[in-house]
């Protein structure tokens, strides 16, 4: 896909060995969808949000999350202007296009709840008063393991199924600090991005993603895989309606970036850790030995793969 191919050039200016998670951010773009990205401090979840937001010739808005940030900063306020006896707006960072929220989870549970509104109506409530958003509109957050800091808040799961997709990075391999060293050691500031996207296109990949065709055989495999994470011994919470439908149009975005008109098992496979991994929760005695994504590779391995892949 050629918009792919400019996308990891213009973010590998400023950060390498993120293809992977590039391609997953654009798919999400293409569904309005949101990222949750998680990973420990250092390694480059902001900068990437960042890039990734600066290619994307639209409105761009951060808001850095703290425990004393209110609701009200970050949706916005209706107050009274004395000067013209009339109630005015003035709206929130989250009235965007590409809104960054950077460590989300050191916001107190209340700032976090004042984002359910936006991210599942794409509109904003607030004193009786109704905006809604333009598309595109996706929120990227960013997230330190909860175990790793203190202050820090779990997000609640109707927050989570919110997300799209929940990305961990990862510690760059050697070859890749290598070059982070390289790019960095003259002291000379990071290439600018450049924009990719204009909206019109991202509303035109929308389109020629909702085309893309599952057919019986596959829509079934996809619909068995939800189902058995209501059923596994390890999930006390299986995966939502919401989530199914996430995992479809995943995998229609992935379908799309490999240039068919068709979804193939491998697609849905290969969404599934990203779309779903967040979307379930193990009992206790499950979270002591295993993690989200080896019960999800349990569920694949139990889930009989259809030979018809191709589109009838």
């Amino acid at each position: 896909m050629k918009y792919m191919d400019k996308l990891k050039t213009e973010i590998g200016k400023v950060i390498s060995g993120k293809d992977l998670e590039i391609e997953l951010m654009a798919i999400s773009l293409i569904f309005n969808g949101h990222i949750l990205l998680e990973s420990v401090p250092g390694t480059g979840k902001t900068m990437l949000a960042k890039a990734f937001a600066r290619t994307i010739n639209g409105d761009f808005s951060r808001i850095q999350f703290t425990p004393d940030v209110l609701p009200s900063d970050v949706t916005g306020i209706r107050f009274f202007n004395p000067k013209n006896q009339e109630f005015e707006f003035h709206p929130g960072p989250i009235i965007s296009n590409v809104v960054l929220a950077d460590e989300i989870n050191r916001a107190a549970p209340r700032t976090q709840s004042s984002l359910l509104e936006v991210m599942e109506e794409r509109q904003v409530t607030i004193d009786g008063h109704t905006i809604r958003l333009d598309p595109p509109f996706m929120v990227i957050a960013t997230q330190n393991p909860a175990e790793s800091q203190q202050g820090t808040f779990p997000l609640p799961v109707a927050q989570l199924d919110r997300f799209f997709m929940k990305l961990k990075m990862d510690y760059p391999s050697r070859e890749e600090e290598k070059a982070m060293l390289q790019m960095y050691r003259s002291g000379a500031a990071p290439s600018e991005v450049n924009a990719i996207f204009i909206l019109d296109q991202i509303i035109n990949l929308k389109k020629d993603a909702g085309k893309i065709i599952l057919n019986e055989p596959v829509e079934a495999y996809l619909l068995d895989i939800v189902r058995k994470t209501r059923e596994h011994a390890d999930i006390v919470l299986g995966v939502s309606p919401r989530g199914m439908l996430a995992l479809m149009k995943a995998s229609q975005g992935k379908a799309l970036m490999e240039g068919r008109n068709y979804v193939i098992p491998n697609d849905i496979k290969e969404m599934v850790p990203f779309v779903l991994g967040h979307r379930i929760f193990l009992s206790t005695e499950a979270s002591m030995t295993k993690s989200p994504e080896s019960v999800l590779k349990e569920v694949l391995e139990s889930v009989p793969v259809p030979v018809e892949s191709g589109a009838l």
